[in-house]
C-alpha cells in the first residue's frame, strides 16, 4: 500500500481542510452593521450560483492542504433591504448547494460532500471601498477516502462588488470524528482555513451601512 506521510505530500493532506462552502470575509471586532441593501438579483427567490478554481483547506496545527480543482455553490439572496440581527450580524441570504470537484493531497483523491444544509450568509459590518465583511454560518462537511473527518463551524471573507467575488479567507473551522489512514495530518480538534474566490452570478451588489 501507498505509503502517505508529511514528508511525501509536502503540505500533505488536509484531508478535512474542506469545507466550504462559501461565505464572506470576518469584520473587525469593533465593526459593526445597521443595514444592508442587495440588489442585481434577476432569479427567482434571488437565486445565485458561484463557482471558483483551486480552492484549498488547510490543517492550520500540521500544515497538511488538500487542494481542489473547482468548487461551485448555489443559494438565494433577494433584492431587498435587511436589518435583523443588527448590529453584529445581518442576514441577507442562504447557501443551499456546495460541492467541491476532484481534491487531492498529491495523486491521492478525497471526496468532499456538503451536510445540514441549508447555510446562512450574513454581513457583519459596513461596505468599504466596494467590499463588504460577513460570514457563512453554520457550515458542515465530510471528508471521505483514506482518511475520513467532519468539519463544522463559520467561514470568513469579503464580497467584491466589482468583480461580484465572494474571497474567503479565513474563520473559525474545527475537526471532528476523524477515522481511517490520516496518520497525524489531520486530529480532531484542529483548525482549518478554507480559501477561495467564487465569482457569483448574477452580478449581486452589496451595500452595508
Amino acid at each position: 500500500m501507498r505509503k502517505f506521510t508529511k514528508a511525501a505530500s509536502g503540505v500533505a493532506v488536509t484531508g478535512t481542510a474542506l469545507l466550504a462552502a462559501i461565505g464572506l470575509a470576518a469584520a473587525p471586532a469593533f465593526a459593526s452593521v445597521s443595514s444592508v441593501v442587495i440588489t442585481g438579483s434577476t432569479g427567482s427567490g434571488g437565486a445565485f450560483t458561484a463557482t471558483a478554481t483551486s480552492p484549498t483547506l488547510t490543517d492550520n496545527t500540521t500544515g497538511a492542504k488538500l487542494t481542489c480543482t473547482s468548487a461551485a455553490a448555489t443559494g438565494a439572496a433577494a433584492n431587498g433591504t435587511y436589518t435583523a440581527g443588527a448590529p453584529t450580524s445581518i442576514k441577507v441570504g442562504t447557501v443551499k448547494t456546495a460541492t467541491w470537484n476532484t481534491c487531492k493531497l498529491n495523486s491521492i483523491t478525497f471526496g468532499v460532500t456538503a451536510q445540514s444544509l441549508p447555510w446562512n450568509l450574513n454581513i457583519t459590518g459596513p461596505t468599504a471601498s466596494g467590499s463588504t465583511p460577513g460570514s457563512l454560518t453554520g457550515v458542515s462537511a465530510k471528508l471521505t477516502g483514506l482518511c475520513t473527518a467532519t468539519i463544522t463551524g463559520t467561514v470568513t471573507g469579503s464580497y467584491v462588488n466589482s468583480s461580484h467575488t465572494l474571497a474567503l479567507n479565513a474563520g473559525s473551522l474545527s475537526v471532528s470524528g476523524v477515522g481511517g489512514l490520516c496518520l497525524g495530518l489531520i486530529n480532531n480538534g484542529d483548525s482549518i482555513t478554507y480559501k477561495a474566490n467564487y465569482v457569483v452570478t448574477p452580478s449581486l451588489q452589496v451595500n452595508a451601512t
